[in-house]
């Protein structure tokens, strides 16, 4: 495909051009775990290394089907990433491997059926005309539009899983996913040495109390609905108490269900919020792309998109999935082999670190022509080979709600267009930081001019 050429692109991560060592890695990942990739990795289909133990970097669609796929049971996820998670969302889907892993996801995937997903759009919607409503009130002034996402997907989020329970304290939680986000990223040599659960991670303490409020919540909203019954549509709470695993008919526990439950509200709220965030950052910073978005939400939308909208909107959709090639909010996922392989022609060790760096996949100059910039219409004809995008992973183990996410991020973002005309602040661009997630460090300041 043809080189990207001196063509003026959206912000992006430097990448490694020099070896950094054992230290250099640590120090750097520390900062943005994204930095650690060598620049050779979007010109290659893999690339390999020793830092501490063998790694290899993996940007090939058929070797990326056979970790994801094929020779998934070889390729759990990675002691590091366990490490950073359990202790917020234990053996939940996310987590659990092999017959654990496959039973929950029996029992959770009713949850997530089209049926179910299109029931919750009001929801979404409700909460997208409270954004608008909030944006407004605001004035002519530069809004952080990164936390002004999160806040209304939490708010979807929230009312989704509880129906405003008033059980449910929104404030408390939010709270302390911001705390556990905010330490449980931050990359510990000890994860890297692949020491002990029960050997102490300095720096990660401080997440604990944010580890304990979440659960807590958790548990007493899950109590509270046991008690009574819940009328009108279902919300998630409700459909994970009654599902079960086909096979088995096994139901969750209540630690089970606020293990998952805890999983969908933290990850349910940031991807979704970091992908709108990245999405008008990019129509600000394209207007042409903007207004042609805008003028394809006016002919459908009425002031705030539904469900039924959604369909209708497919550039908002290519916006939206060039916003996740760009931007990934997993930018970096890993995993450990357990046994022998071979991927790409090359000799895979039991033990050894296997990386999807999907930051990189999604810029490699052999999948994709102008890697680095903005072009929503690069969606709108023949589909890439479905392992070479992936902002949701895919296999067995895609994301559950990725419909969901989907559907959330075209009604919100569609109502922002029906009602804003977004301009970026000069110097204030926003710069790709991975910790945890793919996040605009400094924010997303635009101005919101009304229409």
């Amino acid at each position: 495909m043809d080189k990207q050429i001196d063509a003026q692109v959206p912000v992006k991560v430097p990448l490694v051009t020099q070896p950094m060592g054992f230290w250099g890695s640590l120090q750097a990942s520390r900062r943005n775990i994204l930095s650690i990739i060598p620049q050779i990795a979007v010109k290659q289909p893999m690339v390999s290394g020793r830092t501490g133990r063998r790694w290899h970097m993996v940007m090939d669609p058929g070797a990326n089907r056979r970790i994801l796929l094929e020779n998934l049971d070889n390729y759990p996820k990675s002691l590091v990433t366990k490490n950073l998670l359990k202790p917020a969302i234990g053996e939940s889907l996310f987590i659990a491997e092999g017959a654990h892993w496959r039973w929950q996801r029996r029992a959770a995937a009713p949850v997530f059926s089209h049926r179910n997903v299109m029931n919750l759009a009001p929801v979404m919607s409700a909460a997208a005309e409270r954004s608008v409503a909030r944006i407004a009130q605001a004035g002519p002034r530069a809004v952080d539009f990164l936390a002004e996402m999160v806040t209304v997907t939490f708010d979807v989020i929230s009312d989704v899983t509880f129906s405003g329970d008033r059980a449910f304290d929104r404030d408390g939680v939010h709270k302390a996913i911001d705390a556990y986000i905010s330490e449980a990223g931050k990359i510990s040599l000890f994860d890297l040495l692949g020491m002990p659960d029960w050997v102490p991670r300095p720096g990660r303490a401080f997440g604990a109390g944010g580890v304990v409020e979440m659960k807590r919540v958790a548990d007493t909203a899950i109590e509270a609905r046991a008690e009574r019954t819940q009328d009108g549509v279902p919300d998630l709470l409700d459909l994970l108490l009654a599902g079960e695993d086909p096979e088995t008919k096994r139901k969750m526990s209540v630690s089970e269900l606020r293990d998952n439950l805890l999983t969908f509200i933290v990850a349910g709220h940031e991807t979704t919020a970091l992908t709108l965030a990245w999405s008008l950052y990019l129509m600000a910073f394209d207007p042409e792309v903007q207004e042609r978005a805008r003028d394809e939400v006016l002919s459908v939308v009425n002031g705030v998109a539904t469900g039924e909208d959604v369909a209708k909107l497919p550039f908002i959709r290519q916006i939206v999935d060039e916003a996740l090639r760009l931007y990934p909010p997993a930018g970096m996922v890993s995993r450990t082999a357990r046994g022998p392989d071979e991927l790409c022609g090359r000799e895979i060790r039991r033990g050894d670190t296997v990386i999807l760096p999907i930051y990189a996949l999604h810029r490699n100059e052999l999948l994709w022509d102008a890697p680095d910039a903005f072009r929503p219409d690069r969606w709108a004809g023949t589909k890439p080979d479905r392992y070479s995008y992936l902002p949701f992973g895919d296999g067995p183990r895609i994301c559950i709600g990725a419909s969901f996410a989907i559907q959330e991020a075209v009604i919100i973002l569609a109502t922002l267009l029906a009602n804003f005309r977004f301009h970026a602040v000069k110097g204030r661009d926003p710069e790709p930081v991975m910790i945890l997630t793919l996040r605009p460090q400094g924010g997303v300041w635009l101005e919101a001019e009304p229409l």
